[in-house]
């Protein structure tokens, strides 16, 4: 990332005096990144560091007016470039100069703008969009990822949930910086990620609600969820400590709370095998309208996935271990997300192996049973990975992990967790960037492991603790985790 341009005035005339003709002439920036699962997805010809968040919502209606800007600098001379959006927009400027706009016909969640002018490469590039629809009657790829609540609205999914309440380069590849303000009729709660700098009233009858995060996030973990909550801050590890729960919960609500009123013991415990948590706040939020989870980068947000008088911390420990790998450490693109996955139900095992319910060497032997060698599950490649959700992202990238402490032995495996997110915290990382510094730190090669248990597509001759697996204890546990895996993300 580039260093963002703090004062929003200097950027805006930055931004007029970079509208000129370059000496190169002016393209448009590519519509899509190439991904290699999602090659429309995020935009090229620029770069954003910043984005400014205005939104006015309206629980009884779902009516949200917002206007947008992104701080980005272009990577290219730029005569045109795409936002990834799907409301309707209802003017665009660049560098404070009006902009033609239009929806790309071939797909509605491409915003199209051309500048009066073109953008020079290595120029601020402000754009501010302003848009006016329902959020709930818009889909993403014929997904839903705003959900209506009985007290309002909830913006959350992945691998594409911005689009639906502010325009972004909507890719893993580009972080940024947010500042999120919400406006809504008083004794309505707007919730998102970071630094809560304090809710004010604007006008009588309102109430607006500011967020600042300032740790890089990717563009499919800010979140916003608006409606009647019970919120409650504090301190916790000298951080600022938000939880907040959906009032219309009802019975499943005290199993939530005992959960993520956990957040700040669980983030302790990953701590001490990850390396220092890396944001400057935590928390979690429970809300109503889904029955999934998500690592929304320093506050999970959870929906209805907890079930009554059941511990519902594993799936705590699942969304907190993404603030390592996932959140902090980022995928360069779709096609690495054991990374995410894999990492993450690694660190629900570490969580029982701590609470005494079952080892992570338990877990991975009971999972490798579970799958026959003729199983779907064995014949999907985890790298390059072609899919984002299946069981063996989350299970087979769990045994990964585990296998590769079998080989290399506790000291070397922790001191590799801990390294490879100290190397590549706030930034991004692929599967070889794993590998090699897995070697590095061994001291030998892995490839036959890494190939082993990523990218054949048959059932591993021997289990991921290094021997046959024949008889496996039962653990009860594990239906409450393979819970959490399916339930994590509905795409």
């Amino acid at each position: 990332m580039r260093k963002r341009t703090r004062a929003g005035a200097v950027v805006v005339a930055l931004g007029v005096l970079g509208a000129v003709p370059a000496a190169a002439d002016p393209a448009p920036g590519a519509p899509g990144v190439g991904d290699p699962i999602y090659p429309r997805a995020g935009n090229g010809g620029y770069d954003v560091q910043h984005y400014d968040i205005d939104l006015r919502y309206q629980p009884a209606t779902d009516e949200l007016i917002g206007q947008t800007t992104l701080h980005a600098v272009a990577t290219q001379d730029l005569s045109q470039f795409n936002l990834d959006f799907a409301l309707k927009v209802t003017s665009v400027r660049v560098g404070g100069e009006p902009a033609s706009f239009r929806v790309d016909a071939a797909d509605k969640t491409e915003l199209v703008v051309t500048p009066g002018a073109p953008v020079a490469q290595g120029r601020p590039l402000t754009v501010t969009v302003d848009y006016a629809d329902i959020p709930s009657q818009v889909q993403v790829d014929g997904v839903q990822v705003w959900h209506r609540t009985e007290t309002g609205g909830v913006s959350i999914g992945q691998p594409r949930s911005s689009e639906t309440w502010f325009p972004a380069n909507d890719h893993p590849s580009d972080k940024a910086t947010y500042r999120v303000s919400a406006t809504v009729p008083a004794g309505t709660t707007a919730l998102s990620n970071g630094v809560l700098t304090g809710p004010s009233q604007p006008v009588p009858g309102w109430s607006r609600w500011d967020w600042r995060a300032d740790e890089p996030m990717v563009s499919y973990l800010p979140f916003i969820a608006l409606g009647k909550y019970e919120l409650n801050e504090g301190v916790a590890g000298n951080k600022p400590y938000y939880t907040a729960y959906d009032e219309s919960l009802r019975e499943v609500l005290p199993t939530a709370k005992e959960a993520i009123e956990r957040t700040p013991e669980i983030t302790g415990f990953l701590a001490s095998k990850f390396g220092p948590y890396p944001f400057g706040s935590l928390g979690g939020v429970a809300t109503t309208g889904w029955n999934s989870a998500i690592e929304n980068q320093t506050r999970p947000v959870y929906g209805t996935l907890f079930e009554v008088g059941k511990d519902g911390t594993w799936v705590v420990a699942h969304e907190l271990a993404h603030q390592w790998y996932g959140d902090s450490v980022a995928l360069a693109d779709w096609s690495n997300m054991w990374l995410n996955e894999g990492f993450a139900t690694y660190g629900e095992w570490l969580w029982s192996e701590h609470r005494g319910s079952g080892t992570a060497a338990e877990l991975a032997d009971a999972f490798y049973a579970k799958y026959p060698a003729e199983d779907a599950f064995w014949q999907l490649k985890l790298w390059p990975g072609t899919r984002l959700f299946a069981s063996a992202v989350y299970e087979r990238g769990a045994m990964t992990l585990q296998a590769l402490r079998t080989e290399v032995g506790d000291d070397t495996f922790f001191r590799i967790l801990e390294g490879y997110h100290s190397k590549y915290r706030g930034g991004h990382a692929t599967t070889p960037d794993f590998i090699q510094f897995a070697e590095d730190l061994a001291g030998r090669q892995l490839d036959a492991l890494f190939q082993t248990w990523l990218a054949d597509p048959v059932k591993p001759a021997t289990g991921p603790n290094g021997t046959p697996v024949t008889t496996v204890k039962h653990l009860p546990v594990m239906d409450e985790m393979t819970h959490a895996h399916h339930s994590a993300h509905p795409h």
